[in-house]
């Protein structure tokens, strides 16, 4: 790459990044602000509320400021993962509950029962999933549906949305660096994380359509060896 294309891509990249950065942490000061300033004139109702809404800002901040590392880290092959045998289930209960509470839209999930334990850092598969339901939301239209169910020696995480799907003639470059498709929200970064941790726990992800209309993935996550 050229010096000046690489000076136009870093450029670019620090605007991006300072726009995605500056949305949430200005939610998070406005929330707070209002709070203190008018304490004795909000209900507890009302307090709670924008509690709620400034916590679930400060987790999408901590999530950009996650991903931006990890980004550096599969970069230059310094990511480590501290893996150990995982329940599957209580994790994306988990995900699933915190993205509820930034949206109005109806986010199903359907765990099996008796599922193995699997091989993962469990703050890593938080991330996975984190990135892809609230992508299923953000990007897709009505319901988002979680079903998680054994596979072979795997154990299966699938997100399906409404919608209008991701075109077949562009899915091998979702989980490139940068992509963003025809949106212009978001770092283009988020997806190319979740390739890169998926792909370094030894699994595997998968782009289909959702019967009827919308987008499906599938992340294969590989059963504990334990």
């Amino acid at each position: 790459m050229a010096d000046n294309d690489w000076e136009l891509e870093r450029s670019d990249l620090v605007a991006t990044l300072a726009h995605e950065l500056r949305s949430p942490l200005t939610g998070v000061k406005g929330f707070v602000q209002a709070v203190l300033n008018r304490w004795d004139k909000l209900t507890d109702e009302q307090k709670k509320f924008m509690l709620t809404t400034a916590l679930v800002d400060a987790d999408r901040l901590s999530r950009l400021i996650t991903e931006m590392l990890d980004v550096a880290r599969l970069d230059t092959g310094r990511l480590q993962l501290h893996r150990r045998p995982t329940d599957p289930g209580p994790i994306v209960q988990r995900v699933v509950d915190n993205v509820r509470m930034s949206t109005s839209r109806t986010i199903s999930l359907d765990v099996a029962g008796d599922l193995p334990q699997i091989d993962a850092d469990p703050d890593k598969l938080a991330q996975v999933l984190t990135n892809l339901v609230d992508n299923g939301v953000r990007h897709g239209d009505g319901d988002v549906v979680v079903t998680v169910a054994p596979l072979d020696d795997a154990v299966r995480y699938r997100i399906e949305d409404e919608g209008d799907g991701i075109p077949e003639q562009v899915r091998e470059n979702v989980f490139t660096k940068w992509w963003k498709g025809d949106r212009s929200m978001g770092t283009g970064l988020g997806l190319y994380v979740v390739g890169g941790l998926v792909n370094a726990h030894g699994g595997s992800i998968t782009i289909g359509d959702r019967p009827g209309g919308g987008a499906r993935i599938d992340v294969s996550w590989p059963v504990s060896p334990h």
